[in-house]
């Protein structure tokens, strides 16, 4: 029985097809953007904003112009800029839960052969049945760590909007850590996903960074 599959054509191109729908394209870039920030928050106040740090250099620098304050009073000072820049962190947060709300959505509104569970068992299938399994071993680990991303995403959403609210005192120092936990995970995906890409570009797979940026033609 012959297996019909969708095609995406290309207005200005008709023979040829797309990877990357322009609505994950968006979810791509709208993640980079929002990660970004959330990252540079929290290395903000971990460093230039650290609020012991920061507490001596607002009492010494009052002192320069006669004014004189405690050190628990410089400390309140620079917890209050922290706290500023948490909530900047806090609004990335939202930002974030929205884009997951997005792309779970989308998967279900994708094309048949855009759709990630669908690409990831596909690649399992051709992982337990192919010969060469150098190749599909790859593609089944790119596609696992993805869906490792995911659902980590998952995670720092759920904690961070647990964190956001206050009704959850009792359990919050146990959020804080699994929240704090994930972030040094993400990192991590990010740097082998960056490391990937530049080795990927340099090798045969060249055009990764564009076709996430133009759609690119999908591989027959």
């Amino acid at each position: 029985m012959t297996i019909i599959e969708p095609v995406r054509k290309d207005i200005q191109n008709p023979p040829a097809v797309k990877k990357h729908s322009s609505a994950l394209r968006f979810w791509h870039w709208a993640n980079v953007i929002i990660i970004s920030g959330s990252l540079l928050t929290v290395l903000l106040n971990s460093t230039l904003l650290n609020g012991n740090t920061n507490a001596y250099f607002i009492k010494t620098a009052l002192q320069k112009t006669n004014v004189s304050t405690t050190i628990d009073q410089s400390r309140s000072v620079a917890h209050a800029i922290r706290d500023k820049v948490w909530r900047i962190h806090t609004y990335f947060g939202y930002g974030l839960a929205a884009l997951l709300l997005f792309r779970l959505v989308l998967e279900f509104f994708q094309k048949a052969d855009q759709k990630f569970i669908r690409n990831l068992k596909s690649a399992y299938s051709k992982y337990k049945i192919a010969k060469n399994h150098g190749l599909t071993r790859h593609e089944l680990a790119v596609k696992s760590i993805y869906m490792l991303f995911y659902l980590l995403l998952i995670v720092m959403v759920v904690t961070g909007l647990i964190l956001a609210f206050d009704e959850f005192k009792s359990i919050r120092p146990k959020i804080k850590n699994i929240h704090g936990f994930c972030m040094y995970l993400v990192l991590s995906f990010i740097i082998v996903h960056l490391g990937g890409v530049f080795l990927a570009e340099r090798k045969d797979s060249k055009g990764i960074v564009s076709d996430m940026i133009n759609g690119g033609d999908i591989q027959k």
